[in-house]
């Protein structure tokens, strides 16, 4: 077998590589698995400017946002002004197969969306909550930390759908009817991860600040406004190389993060797609969910303050 080709236009190289230190996968089993689910991640990335994972051979992985200037000129792109950095930055639009391709051959493994597409900056699509365990081998933490935050959602009149992280932890994902503004949503994401906190505040947490959990599962509300999620079907730079993949809640006890690979996710998908089939309609945001959450303050720039605050409070000791 060449460890070249080409598809779609699309010339792929050094395919017989391994993907990285522990993927126990080639660059080819990278190309061959997102070629396979392209129409059920592609629906994820489109219209999102998206920031990608790459992990080139000998480096570390490293995030790219900006496109770089060897780019084919039919990859679609946008251009964002960035305060942080204060510069453009020119995202690309994985509208299509030959784009999702070309980043494969670029050892593109992750792909992180954010909740918004071009041209409704203020409009999210999700309302999100990641949930992180303390410890990289307690997914059961995880898994029981999601049924408190989907008993928050059941209290507050909404619904959602949830996948494994691909990493430690799973994602729980609110599709919302495109009516609340960015802030709105922000609100109501730090309310639903208090609300479901209070359920059991001796094992779950939503302090920011790491040391400040007590070993407690993170209930991170800060997936909000520019923030990116690893899209459903989404390898992960992760020992075996693992797959964000949807799960429905009745069968979350009974998978772990490693059972889905780039190796086998595919054949367990077969013609499904059940990231779309198992999430609910979207829906609009309760008011009293949304005002509570504005009385909350917001995690980041909460543990920045907390932080300035522990560190004159050292020097002064």
């Amino acid at each position: 077998m060449s460890a070249e080709e080409e598809r779609a236009g699309v010339r792929l190289t050094n395919l017989d590589q391994p993907l990285f230190e522990g993927a126990g996968a080639t660059k080819r089993d990278l190309v061959d698995y997102l070629d396979a689910v392209a129409g059920r991640i592609l629906p994820q990335l489109a219209g999102r400017p998206l920031s990608v994972k790459r992990v080139l051979r000998g480096q570390k992985p490293f995030m790219q946002k900006n496109l770089p200037k060897y780019t084919p000129s039919w990859v679609p792109r946008v251009t964002v002004w960035a305060e942080s950095s204060r510069r453009e930055v020119s995202y690309a639009l994985c509208d299509d197969r030959r784009t999702l391709l070309w980043f494969a051959n670029q050892r593109a493994v992750e792909y992180h969306p954010p909740l918004f597409r071009d041209g409704a900056w203020d409009r999210p699509t999700h309302l999100v909550i990641d949930i992180d365990p303390p410890a990289p081998d307690d997914f059961g933490a995880a898994v029981r930390a999601a049924r408190l935050v989907r008993s928050a959602m059941d209290a507050s009149g909404l619904a959602g759908a949830v996948k494994t992280s691909g990493a430690k932890g799973v994602h729980v994902f609110v599709p919302l009817d495109g009516r609340a503004p960015a802030d709105d949503v922000a609100a109501a994401t730090r309310a639903l991860a208090a609300r479901a906190e209070r359920l059991d505040p001796d094992f779950a947490t939503t302090a920011f600040i790491r040391e400040d959990r007590g070993g407690k599962v993170f209930l991170d509300s800060t997936r909000a406004g520019g923030a990116t999620v690893v899209a459903a079907y989404s390898p992960r730079i992760r020992p075996g190389t693992p797959v964000s993949f949807p799960v429905p809640w009745d069968d979350l006890d009974g998978v772990a993060p490693a059972d889905f690979t780039v190796r086998n996710a595919a054949g367990l998908l077969a013609d499904r797609d059940p990231w779309t089939e198992l999430m609910p309609s979207p829906q609009a945001l309760p008011p009293g969910l949304i005002e509570e959450g504005h009385t909350i303050p917001v995690a980041r720039v909460q543990a920045m303050h907390e932080g300035k605050r522990r560190a004159r409070a050292r020097r002064a000791t």
